[in-house]
């Protein structure tokens, strides 16, 4: 039993500042719950009117009900919220929906308002959903506690809505009944007080109602138990995340590694590495969850898809946008060919995608053999409707196919939304448009993708002894990459000049002079660094443009190769944070980075590299050595393992660079350890 079953499936429920005056919250939300099929006990302190309904307390409308409420929506101001939720909890109410505003999202007062309605759930234990909310849904079970017009109609279904704000709540919901797809539970976090997404979700894994899960995020301050909620919940449905906030770059760390790992990039490889789907915008999200709640493939790493089209122009829209998106087409066997031969007229091309030319009547044939084919794993339709050529409907709920199908569907407005309500209720997801179509497969696509990840078994190296607490220079943050088996320059450490011509004679070939010094992270800002120096004549120049230091360090200078930013730093939300870049400025000015939370399993960071729109820079373009990717892997999971250690704040390699022979070595490091004071907390916030 869930701890929110009462929330979600009261027995009886109190309105607080339920009115009988149109216009007002208390009455809009009476009016929703008039459907509930148990008691709804209306209170209002100011005009009470026992004969009407109206009672002054909760305590009095229980006694003329005979029922004590679980649930108690409150629709009253900020101010008296809290000490009529303390009332309430005496008569034995246990969970509250809040949805008045005026609270820590309005500042000010708001702000001491919530802290007395935290003290309350705090002293009691009672469940709070909101407050600044427009509530929840809960179709199947008659329960409309919400306020905004329309919401009482919203049919039955398998989609649950999880956002963090009430309104995106509703407009998804209304979105999804336009689809055809109805509602299991549509809930608004509004300020989370209380009860949070990681809560509703787990809630939801409970629920065999459920189909598919539509994830809205704002914040995820409740980080790794957000995605252990949807890691859990992925096992059983899936889980497609919409993550506001791509403008939001955060607070920079000092390092490069900062500033690539935003709120919004961190939360989004969160979630897809608990096996959510991720979408951009919310169009998207309700196409995602549109096809999840019908079909769910397999776990699959690289679905093949199988593409049918009666018009040749929308298939190849809808094949150009998944191939972009990294999505297999592939070409279909000789069998599959030659038997499309015998169905379709000459001229047409057969090789995926089938153009069939135009709605044809060998339509259900032509879906059934391209769907057979060994390299296919779904099989999405496109064609517009003809009636006196085909019975497009028909012809697709005829078709015995060996994978799912998707179907986008084109024709006269209420012909083709009737159309794709049809073929929806025969459980095949059928989109407006080509790109829409595309948003359905990929999210089929990339749900299989994320459970062929998640049962990978996360490795670890052993953690090198760290330095004591206090800034770390660069040569002591390179002992411990090379503790970690990352290969770094032959150096030398010098005290005053003379060293530094020492170490030149020693060392073979140029050889790169910079200032030691713990407390200046980025060296070449301030001139501290000085390269291709091979005589003693070009080191004495080098070190009269260089800045005062504690010391020097004296470095064989690696040859000339690509270079990566590789760095791990400790999100307050999530924690241990791996960013993989390209080297320079591309990271930070284009966005190229992928990241990881850390540990994760070696795939996971193999995979890292392809993610990068520079990647081809790093595996062999123009007949360039490619980087070993067994080393580069080698590297990002020795980081990984570093992070585990709770004394390390951040580390960070950049640049990385890839040599001749494709090894990587750690031309500077940067090591930032944490406060013993700021050890002994959660990552979470």
């Amino acid at each position: 039993m869930s701890a929110l079953d009462e929330l979600f499936a009261p027995r009886a429920i109190a309105v607080l500042g339920a009115s009988a005056t149109p216009g007002k919250l208390g009455a809009a939300m009476a009016d929703s719950l008039a459907s509930f099929p148990g008691p709804v006990m209306k209170v209002n302190s100011g005009r009470p009117d026992p004969d009407r309904g109206f009672f002054p307390t909760v305590g009095e409308a229980a006694a003329a009900h005979g029922i004590t409420p679980d649930l108690v929506v409150s629709c009253i101001p900020a101010a008296v919220t809290a000490d009529a939720l303390r009332e309430a909890v005496a008569v034995g109410a246990r969970v509250a929906l809040v949805c008045a505003g005026g609270f820590a999202e309005a500042g000010g007062d708001g702000a001491l308002h919530q802290q007395a309605l935290a003290e309350v759930v705090r002293d009691t234990g009672i469940r709070v959903l909101g407050p600044n909310t427009s509530g929840f849904l809960a179709p199947h079970r008659r329960l409309t506690a919400s306020f905004v017009p329309g919401a009482p109609d919203l049919e039955p279904g398998p989609v649950a809505v999880v956002a963090a704000s009430g309104g995106v709540n509703h407009a998804l919901a209304f979105a999804l009944a336009e689809a055809g797809v109805g509602l299991r539970l549509g809930v608004g976090l509004g300020n989370s007080l209380d009860v949070t997404q990681a809560d509703v979700l787990c809630h939801l894994a409970d629920d065999d109602g459920v189909r598919a899960v539509a994830l809205h995020v704002e914040t995820a301050a409740e980080g790794r138990r957000l995605t252990e909620a949807v890691r859990r919940l992925t096992d059983r449905v899936p889980v497609v995340a919409l993550v506001v906030g791509r403008s939001d770059i955060g607070d920079f760390a000092r390092s490069h590694t900062g500033a690539l790992a935003t709120s919004w990039r961190v939360t989004r490889t969160a979630l897809r590495q608990a096996g959510a789907v991720l979408v951009d915008d919310e169009r998207d999200l309700v196409d995602a969850v549109t096809a999840l709640s019908r079909v769910r493939l397999p776990a699959n790493p690289r679905p093949g898809i199988g593409l049918v089209t009666a018009q040749a122009g929308p298939g190849l829209l809808l094949t150009d946008d998944l191939r972009s998106h990294g999505i297999p087409v592939p070409p279909l066997v000789e069998r599959t060919v030659k038997e499309l031969r015998e169905l379709l007229p000459a001229l047409t091309y057969l090789n995926n995608p089938v153009d069939t030319g135009r709605p044809s009547p060998a339509l259900t044939q032509v879906v059934e053999r391209v769907s057979e084919d060994p390299g296919i794993d779904v099989t999405a339709v496109y064609g517009l409707l003809e009636p006196t050529a085909v019975d497009l409907p028909a012809a697709l709920t005829a078709a015995r196919t060996a994978t799912p199908l998707v179907a986008v569907v084109g024709g006269p407005v209420e012909q083709a939304r009737r159309t794709r309500r049809e073929l929806g209720e025969a459980g095949i997801p059928c989109a407006a448009t080509p790109a829409s179509g595309s948003a359905m497969v990929r999210a089929l696509v990339e749900d299989a993708a994320a459970r062929t990840r998640l049962g990978a078994i996360v490795t670890a190296s052993d953690a090198p002894t760290l330095p004591p607490l206090g800034p770390v220079d660069e040569h002591t943050a390179k002992g411990v990459l090379a503790d970690l088996g990352i290969r770094t320059p032959v150096r030398r450490v010098c005290a005053n000049p003379g060293g530094a011509h020492a170490a030149l004679d020693e060392l073979v070939g140029p050889v790169v002079v910079k200032i030691l010094d713990a407390e200046i992270l980025h060296k070449t800002e301030v001139g501290g660094v000085q390269v291709g120096i091979r005589t003693h004549e070009e080191l004495d120049d080098a070190l009269a443009r260089m800045p005062a230091s504690p010391a020097l360090l004296v470095e064989q200078m690696a040859p000339a190769g690509p270079e990566l930013i590789v760095g791990v730093r400790r999100d307050p939300v999530f924690g241990p944070v791996l960013a993989l870049g390209a080297g320079g400025t591309a990271a930070e000015i284009l966005g190229d980075v992928s990241l990881r939370l850390a540990p994760l399993p070696a795939h996971e960071a193999h995979a890292m590299l392809d993610e990068l729109a520079t990647r081809q820079m790093f595996l062999g373009a123009r007949g360039a050595t490619p980087v070993d990717r067994a080393r580069l892997t080698h590297v990002l999971l020795a980081l990984a393992s570093l992070a585990a250690d709770n004394a390390v704040a951040e580390c960070e390699i950049n640049p990385l660079r890839v040599l001749p022979d494709g090894d990587v070595v750690a031309l500077d490091a940067v090591l930032l350890l944490r406060d013993p004071r700021d050890q002994g907390g959660s990552d979470d916030a």
